[in-house]
């Protein structure tokens, strides 16, 4: 079972039903004046997938040097932490807007069924890709049930 948390899919969400209050909101506080406000500076940024043989994640992590990050996988839970040190060498600039975010990221993922001797992961250009094989194949069974 592959899952992010504490969040969950659901296809039934009412933001794609087209709900004209929440694409208001949306433009109101995306515009640019806000950006700031609306961007959780405490994440970031990843794709999961799953193949019939491991599981992968990879994560966008700019700017960020690879001693800076963390990888632990304990009691079927991912953990990907990174720290981004924020350096000033000239303490007189004058910044009209400072939108980079300095300070510890981290992310967790519920992933069981992993051989966790084999966990493999690299850094290159600001991506990191983990891969976790799996222990077995767990083949899933899928049946239709009538209802009485």
């Amino acid at each position: 079972m592959f899952d992010m948390v504490p969040f969950r899919k659901n296809n039934n969400s009412i933001a794609k039903r087209g709900d004209y209050f929440n694409q208001l909101f949306d433009n109101f506080f995306n515009d640019d004046f806000f950006a700031p406000m609306t961007h959780f500076g405490n994440s970031f940024r990843v794709d999961l997938k799953e193949t019939e043989n491991e599981y992968m994640v990879e994560a966008d992590l700019p700017g960020i040097n690879k001693e800076a990050i963390d990888i632990q996988y304990e009691n079927n839970y991912l953990t990907v932490s990174a720290k981004r040190e924020e350096t000033i060498e000239n303490k007189d600039n004058n910044y009209v807007r400072r939108e980079r975010s300095y300070g510890q990221f981290s992310r967790r993922f519920y992933i069981d069924n992993v051989n966790e001797e084999k966990i493999d992961a690299s850094f290159k250009d600001g991506v990191l890709k983990i891969t976790l094989p799996k222990l077995e194949k767990v083949i899933m069974n899928k049946r239709k049930i009538d209802i009485r």
